[in-house]
């Protein structure tokens, strides 16, 4: 009997020799299915066998986790020795960082926590090497560097990018815009407020009978692919943001560093220089989405020393109450804020109130 890894080879074996036209369209809708299927048994680790990987559950701190991923070598442990002052072994050997290693990065007020994982080996989506636990570790996080070393960027780029894919991290897009339902009875329902070009309802039938869904109600949104479709139906994808890190600039030209730069989501550094180190920062803060609000405590003048650092789409009054202590909100009577989204200086603003990157809130308890 062969075992799931050959199963998919087969079907991606097949995939590549199958010609893409209108005809075929629907027989690889089924391969793709049985093919995200396959992939989904692997990743999920089996019931019995041994215990957790050492060193890979790592406890979040701070407000945001952001993952190094590379091949060895690359130099994710000097990066992650320079931005954080934690000392993860640093060698010119291949596969020197064997466990997950936790640093907290300070960065405008806020607490980001860095984790150095082991390097990445072609492979890894199929339980190669400990590409599974690493891979693991990485859907927790809030962003993703992608360290990379500038003289080969683009061969190490790819196969990353086809790891990560493989095990559903979904990096720097937004989630599908399709609503799926299923039913009981009634039959396959598809609606699209879109031209669809790259599907029609008999690939979509295969789609969903290769997942045994015989009632269901889908709306398209977008331009969807049979991929995104799948994305959807499976469900665990993670959707997060990632920055390729160009490492080891000292050794290229001016003229190399400029094409360089069109990279799109690239940042070209020298690790062991600490070159361009404040270009990565404001990128990584950039991407995390992140807002800061500083209290004011009444009578007194706002502390910006220690702001309080919360998620983009979570900033909300009460979000920012809860996020000091949950019991504030019991004694809560409104707050006053001052900054770019108080209509004037200061406003008297209730819980629902959304607040905006450096404002000043005082809070006013009950009588």
């Amino acid at each position: 009997m062969s075992t799931t890894f050959e199963k998919i080879k087969e079907i991606e074996t097949e995939m590549a020799r199958t010609q893409k036209n209108k005809a075929t369209a629907y027989h690889l809708g089924t391969l793709k299915a049985k093919l995200a299927k396959l992939k989904r048994e692997l990743l999920t680790p089996s019931k019995s066998g041994g215990g957790p990987g050492e060193g890979f559950d790592v406890a979040g701190t701070g407000v945001a986790r952001v993952g190094f991923i590379g091949f060895p070598s690359v130099g994710k442990s000097t990066l992650m020795s320079k931005m954080t002052g934690t000392f993860s072994e640093v060698s010119e050997v291949e596969f020197t960082t064997l466990t997950t290693v936790p640093g907290v990065l300070q960065y405008k007020g806020a607490k980001i926590q860095i984790l150095d994982l082991p390097g990445i080996i072609e492979g890894a989506k199929d339980g190669k090497g400990r590409g599974r636990q690493v891979i693991a570790v990485a859907r927790t996080c809030s962003l993703i560097f992608i360290v990379l070393d500038v003289l080969k960027p683009l061969t190490h780029k790819a196969v990353i990018e086809r790891e990560l894919e493989g095990v559903g991290i979904r990096m720097n897009k937004e989630p599908p815009n399709i609503v799926f339902r299923k039913k009981d009875k009634g039959g396959i329902n598809m609606t699209n407020t879109v031209p669809l070009t790259h599907l029609d309802k008999d690939v979509v039938r295969s789609i969903l009978n290769e997942y045994k869904i015989a009632s269901a109600d889908i709306a398209f949104r977008c331009d969807a692919t049979a991929d995104d479709l799948i994305d959807v139906i499976e469900g665990n994808r993670v959707y997060i943001p990632a920055v390729y890190v160009l490492n080891k600039i000292d050794q290229i030209s001016i003229e190399e560093l400029d094409l360089i730069y069109k990279i799109p989501h690239a940042v070209p550094i020298s690790a062991h220089h600490e070159w361009n180190f404040d270009e990565l920062l404001e990128k990584m803060w950039e991407y995390l989405n992140l807002v800061r609000i500083y209290t004011k405590p009444k009578g007194q003048l706002p502390d910006y020393s220690s702001p309080v650092v919360l998620k983009q789409d979570h900033t909300t009054i009460a979000e920012f109450c809860n996020s000091i202590h949950k019991g504030i909100l019991r004694e809560f009577s409104h707050a006053l804020v001052w900054g770019a989204s108080a209509k004037h200086n200061p406003q008297k603003v209730g819980k629902d109130h959304v607040l905006l990157d450096e404002d000043v809130v005082s809070i006013v308890k009950k009588k």
